[in-house]
């Protein structure tokens, strides 16, 4: 209860802080950008809504599912609509300093300030939006925002909790097709880590990455290592985390939506809200190396029989490979025999 507490707090000073984000920027035109991707001609602006759809279950990510202190959960979304200059995050680059606050540690203060700056130096960002925190690894949050034929695309990032530094987002999204804005796009979310802590698993003590790396998509086998808590051997691919839709709604005399005051309402989504058939990845249990060989247990010129044993680093779930024997005997003649 007092991480849910700590939560909506955090989520009420970042709204406080958008809600002023917001305001500041409507007095800001944006000026066209040069680029050599094909423009939007879209001679209207256009309005959406985004639901962002927590999957995060135990039954898809068995391994080291965090269920206490904290619990798996989502943070604020953060989000901005911008040209195709910009981007808020980059696979295969290097996370900005605000990137790095945000996915460690959820604080949005550089983030933001990087988005002002970037609109103030090329005009390239439009809008800022945000969505109130989940504190369930599923459910849902939601929002509306606006773009226009010079800035169309859509960025935002979601810090998963706890981590050391996943996240889940979108790198410029257009939205627009030629001259006329899609009706509806939707996008299954995978884990990304921003290159800035070296923890393996969700619960990993801040451990910083030096010299930084650059972010990379998390998968089944990358990082290569049976500790990370998304390896699973057995899988081709990672089941999405999450899924965002983004939906045209019909156009009204707002120009932005502000996001709602943060609530514990978006917490379980009642219903056929989330309409995807539950995934259930199967674990295979996993268990140490062999100890050494005891002593062998006999008299003297007579066989006797010495064990070994090994004990369970991870029970099985979801029909995954059962455990093997965890204790084994060998018929041995004992040593040094007076």
């Amino acid at each position: 209860m007092d991480t849910a507490r700590n939560i909506l707090s955090n989520t009420e000073a970042l709204y406080h802080l958008i809600v002023m984000m917001l305001t500041l920027s409507q007095g800001v035109h944006s000026l066209p950008v040069p680029t050599d991707i094909p423009m939007c001609t879209a001679s209207e602006t256009a309005q959406y809504s985004l639901t962002f759809s927590g999957k995060w279950t135990q039954a898809a990510f068995p391994k080291q599912y965090p269920v206490y202190r904290p619990p798996a959960q989502w943070s604020n979304l953060i989000g901005v609509t911008h040209s195709s200059d910009y981007h808020m995050w980059q696979r295969n680059e290097f996370a900005s300093n605000g990137v790095r606050e945000f996915t460690e540690k959820g604080e949005a203060w550089t983030l933001m300030k990087e988005v002002e700056t970037s609109g103030e130096r090329i005009q390239s960002v439009y809008g800022v939006l945000s969505a109130p925190a989940v504190v369930e690894g599923t459910g849902q949050m939601n929002t509306e925002f606006e773009v226009f034929a010079r800035h169309s695309y859509l960025s935002f990032i979601v810090r998963i909790i706890p981590s050391p530094d996943w996240f889940v987002g979108v790198d410029g999204v257009d939205l627009c097709d030629g001259d006329h804005w899609k009706e509806s796009v939707t996008l299954e979310l995978f884990p990304y880590d921003a290159g800035t802590d070296s923890g393996f698993t969700f619960s990993s003590p801040n451990f910083e990455t030096i010299p930084q790396d650059k972010i990379t998509q998390i998968t089944s086998s990358v990082p290569n290592h049976p500790a990370n808590s998304f390896y699973y051997p057995r899988l081709k691919h990672l089941p999405p985390m999450a899924k965002v839709t983004l939906t045209k709604i019909k156009k009204t005399n707002q120009i932005i939506s502000l996001p709602l005051e943060p609530t514990q309402s978006n917490q379980l989504p009642t219903g056929n809200e989330i309409e995807d058939t539950l995934i259930h990845t199967p674990l295979d249990c996993e268990v140490s190396v062999w100890s050494p060989w005891g002593l062998c247990k006999s008299k003297c010129g007579e066989s006797g029989v010495q064990h070994r044993t090994r004990y369970v680093l991870l029970h099985s779930a979801n029909n995954g490979s059962p455990c093997p024997l965890l204790e084994e005997e060998r018929k041995c003649f004992p040593d040094n025999c007076l």
